[in-house]
This record gives structure tokens, sequence and C-alpha cells, in this order.
């Protein structure tokens, strides 16, 4: 029997029994597909969509080679390849650069003329390692003093890569974001102390890099990045460094920097996993090359849902760090039209090839996309969907009338659809446990007879839980609003939040 060895990404792992890999027999991609799909009908929902079709936001590698480039589907396979599945990726920062069409007062719009390039004799002693370097040198030196960098939230992985560009002397960077530092944060976005918490994350991340060094130029625009404000924002900077959490923002930032012309340096993580490329070079794909289109909403779990490592972000900010500095001093070979993929636990890395695509509607030979759109609308995502999704007051319950409802003797099922670990930290006494991704092949357990209220973190998941229930046949089941970490903020403020 010949076996192939098809590799699942951490993010589908949870509809695939937690494998990292599976053997399977097959001569091409699509039979193996179509034998994984059978096996783990869950996973397969992420994989196909209701047509049969592959999802335009996984994408799928023989070797390092994707298969849309070679005979996608009908691509023969042999015993020795890997077959990898990788898909599209929201996390990154868990501040708020987001898109969305709220107003934006008080955002400084595009950037002014480069800092003056010349170094003076304490300069030159602060950069005197990169000085001895061959490929930086006074030149390159004087290089990173006139450059403007502008980083796309300032969470996990604006974090590392504002604090190493502010040490390389990069002369001016911007920052986009408006999101406050909260205590979950410390974890991993290591520009920020706890006596920050609750400060402006702009405020507190211009301080440190000032403080880091004072020959920094730091412009802040504290607003939503929306179409109507992108392309006087980015406008002026030399390199982009993307590090947003979420899909409209990731295909506006690449869009405007199609439009502008500017290097968009890309990273994202997940759990374990990270990815880092160098998109919109010349020659070079940009996103949309590489993911046309992105996932239904709520279909790829964000970090919030499904954690993040804290010292990943370190790692994949610090290659984006790299990326812009190789960019300003025009030095090496970047990460234009390859996709470095991370996987911390095996502390592997693994190159994977991109191509710029003809078609491409924004950076292709005959763009349909010339003016900024409705991103959120792009994604399939309406207004109230960016936090949690209302199902209306009949489905949903509030943390004290579930209390009331409980204290009075009324039979109640507290179904948690969250993952086991999360339960580890905190519960409402007497719940039962069936993570959301378990829950099509276990809804047997539930009673339609049952009065149902079900609950997540914070009342994302928990609606979807209830949404497909509803589909099922249940009709007494609500979704508790705010999720756990609102009841302990309600009813047990003894209870942990996360």
């Amino acid at each position: 029997m010949n076996l192939v060895t098809v590799e699942i990404p951490t993010a589908l792992r949870g509809f695939a029994g937690n494998r990292e890999a599976v053997q399977l027999e097959g001569a091409t991609v699509g039979d193996l597909l179509q034998r994984l799909g059978s096996q783990y009908p869950q996973l397969a929902k992420h994989i196909f969509d209701d047509q049969g079709q592959l999802r335009n936001f996984v994408n799928v590698y023989v070797n390092d080679d994707d298969i849309r480039h070679l005979q996608k589907e009908q691509t023969p396979v042999q015993p020795k390849d890997v077959i990898s599945i990788i898909p599209s990726v929201a996390g990154g920062s868990a501040g708020r650069a987001v898109s969305a069409a709220a107003g934006t007062a008080g955002a400084a719009s595009g950037v002014d003329a480069p800092v003056n390039g010349k170094l003076d004799q304490q300069q030159v002693q602060r950069y005197s390692r990169h000085l001895i370097l061959p490929e930086v040198g006074m030149e390159g030196q004087r290089k990173l003093r006139r450059a403007r960098v502008l980083v796309i939230g300032a969470g996990g992985l604006g974090s590392p890569t504002l604090s190493y560009l502010a040490a390389a002397g990069v002369g001016t960077i911007g920052i986009v974001d408006f999101d406050t530092v909260d205590l979950t944060n410390l974890q991993r976005q290591i520009i920020y102390t706890t006596q920050d918490v609750g400060r402006s994350k702009l405020q507190a991340a211009a301080e440190r890099i000032r403080s880091m060094n004072p020959d920094v130029e730091v412009k802040t625009h504290e607003a939503r990045l929306s179409s109507e404000n992108a392309l006087e924002i980015l406008r002026g900077y030399d390199v982009v460094v993307d590090g947003t959490d979420n899909f409209p923002t990731r295909y506006l930032v690449n869009d405007a920097c199609v439009m502008l012309g500017i290097p968009n340096v890309y990273g994202s993580i997940f759990r374990f996993d990270g990815q880092a490329s160098v998109f919109c070079r010349p020659d070079g794909p940009c996103y949309r090359c590489v993911y046309p289109n992105p996932p239904p909403p709520g279909l790829v779990p964000s970090c919030a849902e499904g954690g993040v490592l804290g010292v990943l972000p370190g790692i994949i900010g610090t290659i984006q760090a790299t990326e812009a500095v190789k960019l300003i001093l025009g030095k090496g070979e970047s990460l234009a039209g390859r996709l470095l993929v991370l996987d911390a636990m095996k502390m592997r890395f693994r190159e994977l090839k991109l191509r710029k695509d003809p078609d491409c509607p924004v950076c292709g030979a005959h763009p349909t996309v010339t003016q900024l759109i409705d991103y959120e609308q792009f994604c399939g995502i309406r207004g109230e969907e960016m936090e949690a999704k209302s199902l209306g007051d009949e489905w949903e319950i509030r943390p004290a009338a579930l209390q009331e409802r409980l204290r009075r003797g009324d039979q109640m099922v507290i179904l948690d659809v969250r993952n086991p670990e999360e339960a580890q930290i905190s519960r409402i006494d007497g719940s039962i446990l069936i993570p959301l991704g378990e829950l099509p092949e276990r809804v047997a357990e539930l009673n339609t007879a049952d009065q149902i209220v079900v609950h997540c973190r914070m009342g994302g998941r928990s609606a979807k839980a209830v949404e497909f229930l509803r589909s099922v046949g249940f009709r007494k089941v609500k979704n508790l609003v705010g999720g756990i970490n609102a009841w302990a903020e309600e009813v047990d403020p003894a209870m942990a939040k996360y």
C-alpha cells in the first residue's frame, strides 16, 4: 500500500481528532482530500464548499508547490510526498486597527517628509554594530534614518516589530491602533507593562519607543482603519507592516498597498503556528493572489478562541521587522514570492512557493478592483458581527436572568461549547461540555424537550451553536449574552475571567 502523508494545520486539527498528520492512500491530491473528508466530515466542511469545490481560502501544497500552479486536484502524488493544507489565518494583533465604517476623528493622516539622514557622534556610537556590517555601513544607517515605516496593529506582532525597528534606528515609525491595554495582552505584547493596563496602546507604545530611542519620530494614528482613510494614512510610508487580526483589515491593507505601490510585510499567528511573507512587490504576489477570498465568518477560529503561544508573535514579529529593515537597505533576499511557515511545537520552518496571479483583481494585468471597497461586506461581515452576533431577545438570556431561573429551581441544561482547556479555567456549576466543533456529532446527547442555555467565553461561538441547534429542531435554546466572562462580572465575581 502506497501511503502519502497529509499534514493537518493547527487551526483545523480539532476537526481531525487533534491529529497533526494522517497517512492516506491515493494517486492524486483530489483522492487524498476526498478520503480525508470522508474520514473527518467536520474537517471536510472547512476544506470543501457546499458544491464540493476546494475553498478559496484553503491552499494545498505538494511538498513546497501550490497545486493551483501544478495540475490542481489532479496533481499526482508519490509516497515520499508531503501534502500540506494551508488555510488563511486572521490571527495577529489583539489590538484594534480594524476596518470599519466608524468615525476616524483624531487620526493623523499620511506622513511628513523623511527625517534628516545625518548621524551625529552619539548616533554613530549607538548604531556602531550596524555600521561595521558591510551590508549596512554609514550609508545603510542613513537609509534607516530616512525611512518611514507604518505598523498596523500595536499588539502581539506589532510589539516586537516596533521595538526592533526603533532599536534599528528607523527614523519615522507610524502606528495605527485605537485599543487600550488589557491584562490579557501582557502574555505576549511585550511593549507594554502591568502599569499600562487601561491606557491607550498608542500612547503607551509611543512612550516606550521614545524611551528606547529618542532619535525616532513616532507618528500615531488613533483610528479605525477604513476604506475612507486607509489611502490617506498609508500614503508617504516606505514600508507597511501588517500586524492585524481580522480578514477585512488584511484585504484592506493589501489593496491599499497595491494601489500606493508600498511593500506589505505580512505576518499571522494561531496557537503554535505562524506565517510570514512580503506582498505587493513589483514582480511578486499580493495577499489576494494567495487567498483570493476570505473564509466565511466564523469558519476559521481566532486567537481569542484558540489561543496563542506567548512567544510565537515575538518570533513572527521579529521576522517582519527583519524583512522591513532588508527592504529599506535594499539588501538580501526578501520573502516576496515565498511563504515562511513555522510550527513552533516542532520548531520547524517550511518555505512554500508563492506566485503572482496574472488574473488577480487587484495586482493582475487587468485589475477590476481599482478603488477601496466595503471590506466587511466582502468578508461577509455585517456591523455587529465584528463583535458578538445578536440573535434577538427570543433566543438570548442575560446572566442575571439565568441566575434567577436557576435560583427558583427551573430545570435548565447549561451547555458549554468552549474547548476543554477553557473549561479548566472556569465553569458554571452543573454545566455539560461539548466543544462547538464536536456538537454536530454529539447533538444526540441533547434533548429537544429540555430548556438549554448555551455559553462560551464571550457569546460568539455559543451564538453559532444556538443557530445550529435551531436548524436541527431545538426550540427551547438560548444564548448566554456575554458568555462566561459576563457571568463572572455580573453573577460570580470570584470566577476567573480570561
